[in-house]
């Protein structure tokens, strides 16, 4: 009889990567939904793999190639195995590359028209060039965010969302006291709405704070962005996001992956929870062309549901533009709609 060796695998963590725009119900945030067998269901036709992709960077795969690790993508996110007896080291750290695969994406979720200009620098000094990609945000069991407490305890990998700053643009996200707002438009004398009184009420939504500050090495010729990455032969020019994810998170034992070494026997899920955006909805005459009425306010774009009482936006462009007076009106983002 031949002989036979079965490995058994553990869960090291999941990250599930949620869309509000496949999730939301027109108006209602997907979390807030009364119904639990509609949410259930909304996840189960879920999948992020038709406009986003994950790998693991080279380093990472050769890691977990060494620990006989898995890495799976699903219709959620992604998960990490090893086998039960695998001892991790404290101090591993997984990274892995976040890739838009459609370009509707860039229609439809929130904070997507920031620039991303890629910079290449000069350092005399070591005789190389550094290359930087301006906002692009890192997700990271180390910085991110929670809501709730055990049992029911969320761990999103965005950092708390931010106060306002001076810098911030159209679409970004701060907390005020302790309710959650978004601008509408850009600053100086930005209008804002207001998400929700308690900001704890909403998931730790991808905001503009999730950038990491550029801290370029001294001597470096010319300015790098403020808020990015560091590009590097496994990280691809056409980068989106970056997922870090450590084995220990000093401070909150909920974050961790491991315990004594050993893959936790209830892993983590962490969560990163894209936005969908917001917009006015102007309407036109399908046959004229003329302008008829414009929202008061902007609604949310979502494939469920309808957050308005008339007909809702397709996927397709976003306009920035002014509503009325070109010239003082401030600038907005705008669904053009023919009915």
């Amino acid at each position: 009889m031949a002989e036979r060796i079965v490995i058994g695998y553990k869960r090291l963590c999941e990250v599930r990567l949620l869309h509000h725009y496949w999730l939301d119900e027109g108006a209602v945030v997907f979390d807030l939904i009364p119904n639990q067998a509609k949410k259930d269901k909304r996840l189960l036709t879920y999948d992020v793999r038709p406009f986003l992709t994950v790998t693991p960077t080279a380093s990472t795969e050769k890691l977990l190639k060494g620990l006989r690790g898995v890495f799976k993508t699903t219709a959620l996110g992604f998960v990490v195995a090893v086998p039960n007896a695998t001892i991790i080291p404290d101090d591993v750290v997984l990274e892995f590359v976040i890739v838009v695969q459609n370009a509707d994406f860039f229609n439809y979720t929130a904070l997507t028209l920031l620039e991303r200009k890629i910079y290449e620098l000069y350092h005399p000094t070591e005789d190389r060039t550094y290359r930087y990609k301006e906002n692009v945000p890192v997700f990271s069991n180390l910085t991110g965010d929670a809501r709730g407490v055990n049992p029911n305890k969320a761990l999103f990998l965005s950092t708390p969302i931010p106060a306002l700053a001076p810098a911030d643009t159209v679409e970004s996200l701060f907390v005020s006291g302790s309710a959650l707002l978004q601008l509408i438009s850009d600053q100086p004398g930005a209008l804002t709405q207001q998400l929700n009184v308690q900001a704890i009420n909403l998931p730790a939504f991808v905001h503009q704070g999730d950038a990491p500050v550029i801290v370029p090495p001294a001597g470096l010729t010319g300015t790098p962005p403020a808020q990015g990455i560091t590009l590097s032969s496994e990280i691809p020019d056409d980068v989106f996001a970056i997922i870090r994810i450590a084995m220990v998170r000093p401070g909150d034992s909920d974050f961790d992956c491991i315990s004594g070494g050993l893959a936790r026997s209830a892993p983590p899920v962490f969560q990163v929870r894209f936005k969908n955006r917001s917009t006015y909805w102007k309407y036109f005459n399908k046959n004229t062309g003329a302008p008829t009425t414009t929202e008061t306010d902007p609604l949310p774009l979502t494939y469920f549901g309808n957050a308005g009482a008339k007909q809702k936006p397709a996927q397709g462009l976003v306009k920035k533009i002014r509503l009325t007076n070109v010239l003082t009106d401030p600038l907005l983002l705008v669904s053009e709609i023919f009915e």
